[in-house]
């Protein structure tokens, strides 16, 4: 199968920022936390928390910060009141943005995000106004370390709804409910390290650009992702 994506490049890129290291760390632990607060701690039996564990490993997040994360929601401290707040709108060239965030202060989150979207010729939409762009899927990376045959029927039967073969890697794509299945059965036939494997949202169709213009988009999409308050960006841009 075949399929329009550089999900594998974007995401080697930034994992190799070590500059933003810490930021990416900072911000899956806030995921950590609120997948993880009000319960046991046990992944086992929070889907939602092993996935973001899962997110976390992929990012090289150390077993230590992933157990203090756990360890905090669990015993209630800090006192955090994150509230969950998606803003959707437009980067030049019609690049539809899906940006959200886990905030303590929606005023200072929406000012930001506001004041970054008009800095780069960006502007907000109304809710639901990109959303419908988008799906949301597990994305799993690997490098081509396994046959293709094997990695392709594994994937598939397993649950994958599709795989992409790059030049360097394989993408396999899931529901959010086959996703950890699919993962479990990669590890079985010897895959040891993820590029990505996460649970996120995918465009269903991708824009191209100029180089100018594109540019422009993913300088906005840094300065967006630059900010605290913001978890993920999600746009079309074919880069």
């Amino acid at each position: 199968m075949s399929g329009h994506s550089k999900w594998a490049t974007i995401h080697r890129k930034k994992g190799e920022l070590d500059a933003q290291r810490g930021k990416i760390f900072q911000k899956i632990a806030k995921e950590i936390y609120i997948a993880a607060k009000g319960t046991n701690g046990d992944p086992d039996a929070n889907p939602s928390l092993r996935a973001v564990i899962e997110k976390a490993r992929s990012n090289n997040m150390p077993k230590d910060n992933i157990e203090k994360a756990i360890e905090k929601a669990v015993g209630g401290a800090g006192g955090e009141d994150y509230e969950s707040i998606r803003y959707e709108g437009y980067a030049s060239g019609g690049v539809a943005l899906m940006i959200d965030c886990l905030t303590d202060n929606r005023n200072r989150t929406a000012m930001l995000v506001r004041s970054t979207l008009t800095k780069k010729g960006g502007n907000l939409g109304t809710d639901g106004s990109v959303s419908y762009l988008f799906e949301r899927k597990g994305v799993i990376v690997i490098d081509k370390s396994i046959d293709e045959d094997t990695v392709m029927m594994t994937s598939l039967d397993s649950g994958a709804i599709d795989v992409v073969v790059n030049d360097d890697s394989y993408e396999i794509y899931t529901t959010t409910e086959d996703f950890l299945k699919v993962k479990d059965a990669l590890e079985q036939i010897g895959v040891k390290e993820f590029i990505t494997s996460e649970i996120t949202f995918v465009p269903n169709n991708y824009i191209e650009l100029d180089e100018e213009t594109s540019e422009k988009v993913i300088e906005l999409v840094e300065m967006l992702e630059d900010i605290d308050d913001v978890q993920n960006v999600y746009h079309n841009l074919s880069v």
